[in-house]
C-alpha cells in the first residue's frame, strides 16, 4: 500500500505541471492518458497473476514460462497492427480528438505497448507475491514519469508531447524493474500447456475486469470527444483528484486475489474478502469525503486559478462516483479468483449499458458523473448478488 500510494502521489504530481500549460493542451494530455488507461491492463494482469499463482503451487514452472513469452510476443503482434493503422489514420484521429501536437500522438504509441507489458509483469510478480519489486516498479515508474515531464515542459516548453514522453520515460524504467525479478520464470525451459483449458481461465478474467476497467477509463475519453478543450480539461482534472483515492484502496485487493487464487488451488480455506472490503469502503469514504470537504483548497494547489471554480463544482459529484466502485473492485476480485464465472453475462450487459447511458446523458459533464455514478452502483449491486444473494455459486 506504501508503495503504491508513493507512485500514485508522484504520479499525481504530474498535473501541477498543468500550470504551466493553458487549459487545452493540458486536455490534450488528459485524453492520452485516458487512451493509456483504457487500455485492458487489468485483465492482463489479472490473467498472468492467476496463472503465476496456480502454476507455482501445482509445481507447472515450466508451463508458465511458455504463457509469459506466447502472451508477450503476442501482445507485440496486437499491438503493431493498430499503431500501423493510427499513423495512417492520424488525421482523422487528430480532428476527432482535438490534438494540435502530432509528436504527443506518436509517442503515446510506444506508450501503448509499455502500458500493455507492465501489467503482465506485473502480474507474474502479483503472482509470485513479490510485493517488494512491485512496489519499487510503480514508484519508479512515478517519479520517472515527473522528473522527465517537468524537463520536457518546464525547461523545453513542450506540453502535451512532454507530458507523454513523461509517461514513456516512467514506463520504460518501470519495465526494466518488473521484467528483471522475473526472469527466473521466464527464461527457464518451457513446456507446451492445454490452450483449451488456458482459454476456458483466461477469457472469464478478460471479461470480468475489462468491464470493471471500462467503468472506470470510458468516460474521459467521451467527454474529450463531446465538449471542448477547456472543459475537458476541468473534467480531466476533478477525476485525476477522484480516481487517485483508487491508489489507496487497490492494494487491498491487490494482495488479497493471488492468495484466494493460491488457497483454492490448493483446496484450502480462505476467507480475505470480509477484511479487505470493510478497510476499502473506510479508505475510499474517507477519500470522498476529504475531497468534498477541501476540494477548492485541493484544486487551487494542483491546478491553475482557472481550473478551481469548475472542476470544485464536479469534485464532489465524482468523488463519490467512484466509491462503488472501489468496492465492486474487492467483489469482482474475490468472485473470479474464485472461479465464479456467473456474473459476467450481467458485467457485459452492464459495460454496454454505460457506453449506451454515456451517449444519451452528456449535457453536462456533471451529467456524465451521474451516469457513471449510476452504472458503478449497480456493478456494485450485481457483484453483491453473486456474492451473498441468490447469484451465489459454489467454488
Amino acid at each position: 500500500m506504501v508503495a503504491t500510494v508513493g507512485g500514485g502521489v508522484f504520479m499525481t504530481a504530474v498535473h501541477f505541471l498543468s500550470k504551466a500549460m493553458d487549459p487545452a493542451a493540458y486536455s490534450q494530455f488528459g485524453v492520452f492518458l485516458a487512451v493509456a488507461m483504457f487500455i485492458p491492463a487489468l485483465p492482463l494482469q489479472m490473467v498472468l497473476a492467476q496463472q503465476t499463482a496456480r502454476a507455482l503451487a501445482l509445481r507447472r514452472e515450466h508451463e508458465l514460462s511458455g504463457l509469459i513469452r506466447a502472451a508477450w510476443l503476442g501482445t507485440f503482434v496486437v499491438w503493431l497492427i493498430p499503431a500501423i493503422l493510427v499513423l495512417v489514420f492520424q488525421g482523422p484521429i487528430m480532428a476527432q480528438w482535438k490534438i494540435t501536437d502530432p509528436a504527443a500522438l506518436w509517442l503515446a504509441l510506444p506508450v501503448l505497448l509499455f502500458t500493455t507489458w507492465l501489467p503482465m509483469f506485473y502480474g507474474v510478480l502479483q503472482g509470485q507475491q513479490n510485493f517488494l519489486w512491485m512496489g519499487w516498479s510503480m514508484i519508479a515508474n512515478g517519479i520517472g514519469r515527473v522528473a522527465i515531464a517537468a524537463c520536457a515542459v518546464l525547461a523545453l516548453h513542450f506540453y502535451a508531447s512532454g507530458m507523454v514522453t513523461g509517461i514513456l520515460g516512467g514506463l520504460a524504467i518501470a519495465l526494466v524493474i518488473a521484467i528483471w525479478p522475473t526472469r527466473s520464470l521466464w527464461l527457464s525451459s518451457s513446456q507446451s500447456f492445454e490452450w483449451r483449458s488456458l482459454l476456458r481461465q483466461v477469457i472469464p478474467l478478460t471479461l470480468g475486469f475489462g468491464a470493471y476497467q471500462f467503468l472506470l477509463t470510458a468516460d474521459t475519453m467521451f467527454v474529450k470527444a463531446c465538449f471542448n478543450g477547456t472543459t475537458s480539461a476541468f473534467y480531466v482534472s476533478a477525476g485525476t483528484l477522484a480516481r487517485a483515492s483508487m491508489w489507496l484502496v487497490g492494494p487491498l485487493a491487490t494482495v488479497m486475489f493471488p492468495k484466494i487464487v493460491h488457497a483454492r488451488a490448493k483446496a484450502e480455506k480462505t476467507d480475505l474478502v470480509g477484511m479487505v472490503l470493510l478497510g476499502t469502503l473506510i479508505l475510499a469514504a474517507g477519500g470522498a469525503t476529504g475531497l468534498w470537504v477541501l476540494g477548492p483548497w485541493i484544486v487551487k494547489f494542483m491546478f491553475a486559478p482557472a481550473f478551481v471554480e469548475p472542476a470544485s463544482a464536479l469534485l464532489p459529484w465524482y468523488a463519490w462516483a467512484v466509491v462503488p466502485l472501489a468496492l465492486a473492485n474487492v467483489l469482482i476480485n474475490d468472485l473470479l479468483a474464485r472461479s465464479h464465472f456467473k456474473l459476467l453475462p450481467a458485467l457485459c450487459l452492464l459495460a454496454v449499458g454505460y457506453a449506451v447511458g454515456l451517449s444519451c446523458f452528456h449535457d453536462t459533464p456533471v451529467a456524465v458523473i451521474k451516469t457513471l455514478g449510476v452504472c458503478n452502483s449497480l456493478l456494485l449491486a450485481i457483484c453483491a448478488w453473486y456474492t451473498w444473494g441468490g447469484g451465489k455459486t459454489k467454488a
